[in-house]
C-alpha cells in the first residue's frame, strides 16, 4: 500500500509539473507517457515502465477481443454475423446482413475500443508504446480469444488509431478510403488501399517532424499488412469480379420484409 501510494504521489506530482511548466514539457509528457518520465527522472524503477508496457500491450489485445460485431449480432438479433454474408464480424457485413443501424453500433463500439486502448496506452508509456498497444488491439480484433479467434479485419480499429495518434495520417487515409468507395462502391478496395498507404504517409509525417522513423512506423507496417492479409478472399473477388458493392439500402430486414 506504502509504494502504491509512493508511485501515485509521485504521478501527481508530475501531472502538476507538466501543466504549469508549458507546451515543450506537454510534448515531452506525450512522447514518453507518466511512467517514462518518472522512470527516466529516477523516480519509479525502469522495470515497472516496462511492466505498464507488457500491461498495455496486454490490455489492448483483450480490449480488441471484444468484437462488438459478434456481441451486437448475438444479443440483439439471437444470431452470429460470421454465418452471413462475406462471414466477417465487422460493420460492412453486419450492414449488409442487418441494416444501417447495426452497422453503425458496430463502427462505434470498434473505434471506441481502439481509442481507449491507445489514450490510454500513450498517457502512461508513451507515443511509442501507444502504437504497440494499437497493433495489439487489431491482432485481438482479428482473433478474438473470446470468439474463437476468428473476427474481423481491423480497418475501423486502424482508423480509429490513426485518429487517436495522428489526425494528419488519419485525414489522409480517410480521403484515400473515400475517394476509392466513391468511385468503385468497393468498400475493400478502399480499405486495402488505405491500409497500404498508412505506413508510409506516417513515415513521411515522422520523418518531416522528427527527421527519422522509429518504432512507430513497424507497429503501423504489420497492422496494415494484417489488414491486407485478411482482405485476400476480397482480393481474389476483386480479381474474379465477384466483389459485392456497397449498398446501404439493403439489410437483412428489408430481405425478410420483401419475402413476406
Amino acid at each position: 500500500m506504502e509504494s502504491t501510494a509512493v508511485i501515485t504521489e509521485a504521478l501527481t506530482e508530475a501531472v502538476t509539473e507538466a501543466a504549469g511548466s508549458g507546451s515543450g514539457t506537454l510534448v515531452e509528457f506525450f512522447y514518453k507517457g507518466w511512467l517514462g518520465l518518472l522512470a527516466e527522472q529516477g523516480r519509479i524503477p525502469v522495470a515497472l515502465w516496462i511492466g505498464a508496457i507488457v500491461l498495455c500491450a496486454l490490455l489492448g489485445y483483450f480490449l480488441g477481443s471484444i468484437n462488438f460485431a459478434v456481441v451486437i449480432s448475438r444479443v440483439k438479433f439471437h444470431d452470429d454475423i460470421r454465418r452471413h454474408g462475406s462471414g466477417n464480424a465487422g460493420a460492412t457485413n453486419m450492414t449488409r446482413t442487418y441494416g444501417k443501424g447495426a452497422g453503425v453500433a458496430t463502427l462505434a463500439g470498434d473505434i471506441l475500443k481502439a481509442i481507449v486502448t491507445v489514450l490510454l496506452a500513450r498517457a502512461l508509456v508513451g507515443d511509442v508504446f501507444a502504437y504497440l498497444a494499437g497493433m495489439c488491439c487489431a491482432l485481438g480484433h482479428a482473433f478474438p480469444c473470446y470468439y474463437r479467434f476468428k473476427g474481423g479485419k481491423c480497418v475501423a480499429v486502424t482508423a480509429a488509431m490513426a485518429l487517436a495518434l495522428e489526425p494528419l495520417a488519419f485525414l489522409a487515409i480517410f480521403l484515400i478510403f473515400v475517394v476509392i468507395v466513391g468511385f468503385t462502391k468497393y468498400v475493400s478496395l478502399g480499405s486495402i488501399a488505405a491500409a497500404m498507404f498508412y505506413p508510409l504517409i506516417l513515415h513521411n509525417i515522422m520523418e518531416s517532424r522528427f527527421g527519422h522513423g522509429d518504432l512507430r512506423i513497424l507497429f503501423v507496417f504489420v497492422i496494415c499488412a494484417l489488414v491486407v492479409w485478411l482482405h485476400r478472399e476480397n482480393i481474389r473477388r476483386l480479381l474474379a469480379g465477384t466483389e459485392n458493392k456497397l449498398n446501404l439500402k439493403k439489410g437483412k430486414k428489408d430481405e425478410e420484409k420483401k419475402e413476406k
